[in-house]
């Protein structure tokens, strides 16, 4: 609730800032292309000018047929057909070179973008919706699309029209002319006034389009959960609720867009009537010829479409500049992590030696309950320290810092001796092997899923990594093997299947630093045996953190840190701990059903 709240404020103030001149953010992108650009604007300007030099041919040939022979007839119509293929070259060749344009610079958009936001670290995605996110990924450099690619080449192509065929309709004759423009100021005040409301309702849409994508797409990720506690209806009304609102601020728009529409049109055309009426009272007095009265209507005509094709392509323009702006808004965002200007280069493979010096740290979304509270860790290169204590006491927490996702509020986090603020984040991470409690599987082969670890690794040591990780033999069950489809989010698999090939996936990775988070939860005791056998000897020469409810995976850890309320309460061993009867040795009572006893 609180995300769609703060998403219904954002709605509130973006609205007041949109402008037209948000457009400009898309000249970034657009700046590597400019020889397409002046050859389309060529094409372009080319295709315009063909169009408005027909009416003069054509008021040559009503003017002069009584008189012409049929040679210079037979020459009249062969120049038509030669100006009507320029026109239709022109045109062909300005619609290649738009829409091939158009379409180079929404796909630079759509990966600028996915590169920032995939960086981004996790404090960035509790404010913003992964759905929303994709929305302004698809939907926004979409509408984007079809403005570069078309409305804007539209546009201009019409402000050509309208100014050269006004210059012209000047040249035909001055007074009909002066009582076309008393027209203008008539049809462009509703098309202001109009366009600001298109603006508003333009941008609404697509915040209501972005919530309801977000909604979907959580609901779809979490398909089984919805399903287990029988959901689905309560599921449905609340994405339809989001889809009607959607509707019915598109609805307001659309009615918006039609009416301005129809005042437009009618305007002009009414006043073209108007002025042809009095041409015609020209010709029959002589002031003007016919050929020149068709010419002034052609001209008129042409000035008329296009005013009405720029007060349609205006509201596009709108709605671009929002969609502009929300993209921006996502490659201009401020990460709360952020890599040094100078990083320290890690020159060789770590040893593992990592300290925490009095760390203390909020979650953006609890910021007034305390994470981790003036905590000091040492672990030596090598060490296997297994973090226990209740939930929300703070265990996890130390393998997000640990892997710089959140920076402390207070203290120091440093691998052999640097701080993680001092390097690069892809610098150490990459020496980090991690088991996640919330396993992810892509939808990809079973063989991709263990090489994400090391993405040059060999099908040979993809298989002895699962070997290692007990998972070799359901692998191999599989119908096509390791080369299985395991389904987005893994969903063939059963969730040790999952827990086993995330562990051979850090296997793989081969790091001085590994770091498990419940890696073996989801196992059954079989399963856990071999893992945790494969787990020991991975462990060795590995500095190692384990964060784990069940005691029984963390008794052989060299130490033993017992987290309570973000603070640590005790440290040791298995039975160090167990003979001080503190948190750890009433853990291990409700646990180990042979009470205080050691293995």
């Amino acid at each position: 609730m609180a995300r769609k709240q703060n998403a219904g404020m954002d709605i509130d103030e973006r609205e007041k800032s949109k402008r037209i001149g948000a457009l400009g953010g898309l000249w970034p992108f657009m700046r590597p292309h400019q020889l397409w650009i002046f050859g389309a604007f060529v094409a372009l300007v080319f295709t315009a000018g063909i169009s408005l030099i027909l009416p003069l041919a054509v008021r040559r040939v009503i003017d002069g047929f009584g008189a012409a022979t049929p040679h210079l007839l037979d020459k009249y119509f062969l120049a038509a057909l030669g100006v009507a293929t320029l026109l239709a070259v022109g045109t062909g060749l300005r619609y290649y070179l738009v829409t091939r344009l158009g379409e180079r610079i929404v796909a630079d958009i759509r990966k600028a973008v996915f590169d920032r936001v995939v960086g981004m670290s996790p404090a960035f995605y509790e404010k913003v919706m992964t759905g929303e996110v994709l929305s302004r990924i698809t939907t926004d450099t979409t509408l984007i699309l079809s403005v570069i690619g078309s409305s804007v080449s539209v546009a201009l192509r019409n402000l050509f029209i309208f100014l050269g065929g006004l210059i012209l309709m000047l040249f035909t004759s001055a007074k009909l002319t002066g009582l076309v423009l008393l027209l203008v100021p008539i049809v462009v005040v509703p098309i202001i006034v109009l366009g600001r409301r298109l603006r508003v309702l333009g941008r609404e849409n697509q915040e209501w389009i972005a919530k309801s994508s977000g909604n979907a797409s959580e609901v779809l990720l979490s398909v089984q959960t919805v399903q287990a506690f029988t959901h689905e209806n309560i599921s449905k009304n609340a994405f339809s609720e989001l889809t009607e609102r959607s509707f019915d601020s598109a609805k307001s728009r659309i009615t918006t867009r039609a009416i301005m529409t129809v005042i437009v049109i009618t305007m002009i055309f009414s006043g073209v009537v108007g002025v042809l009426w009095i041409g015609m009272h020209d010709v029959t007095d002589g002031d003007m010829s016919i050929g020149a009265l068709v010419q002034f209507v052609i001209y008129a005509v042409m000035v008329a479409g296009a005013v009405g094709a720029l007060s349609e392509i205006w509201s596009e323009l709108q709605r671009a500049a929002g969609a502009t702006e929300r993209l921006v808004e996502l490659l201009n965002a401020e990460d709360d992590v952020k890599d040094p200007v100078a990083p320290v280069t890690l020159t060789e493979r770590p040893k593992g030696a990592i300290r925490f010096d009095n760390v203390t740290f909020h979650y953006p979304a609890r910021p007034k309950q305390a994470a981790l509270e003036g905590v000091s860790l040492q672990v030596k290169p090598g060490e296997t320290v297994a973090l226990v204590g209740p939930s929300g006491a703070g265990k996890s927490t130390i393998i997000q810092l640990l892997q710089r996702f959140y920076d402390p509020e207070q203290g120091q986090v440093s691998l052999d001796g640097v701080a993680l603020g001092d390097m690069r984040r892809d610098d150490f991470r990459k020496y980090m092997a991690l088991v996640p409690q919330d396993v992810v599987i892509f939808a990809a082969s079973a063989r991709e899923n263990i090489r994400f670890g090391r993405p040059d690794a060999t099908d040979a040591e993809v298989e002895e990594a699962a070997k290692a990780a007990a998972a070799h033999d359901f692998l191999s069950r599989l119908p096509e093997g390791y080369d299985t489809y395991v389904g987005e989010r893994g969903v063939m698999l059963s969730g040790g299947q999952k827990q086993r090939i995330a562990i051979a996936r850090a296997i793989l990775r081969d790091a001085p630093v590994l770091l498990l988070d419940e890696a073996t939860s989801a196992l059954d005791a079989a399963s856990e045996r071999l893992v945790q056998a494969a787990v020991d000897e991975l462990a060795q020469g590995r500095t190692t953190l384990i964060v784990a409810h069940r005691l029984a995976t963390v008794k052989k850890a060299n130490r033993i840190v017992v987290f309570d309320e973000g603070r640590i309460v005790a440290q040791g061993t298995h039975d160090e701990l167990v003979e001080q009867d503190g948190l750890y040795a009433s853990l291990a009572r409700l646990q180990f059903t042979e009470g205080l006893s050691s293995d």
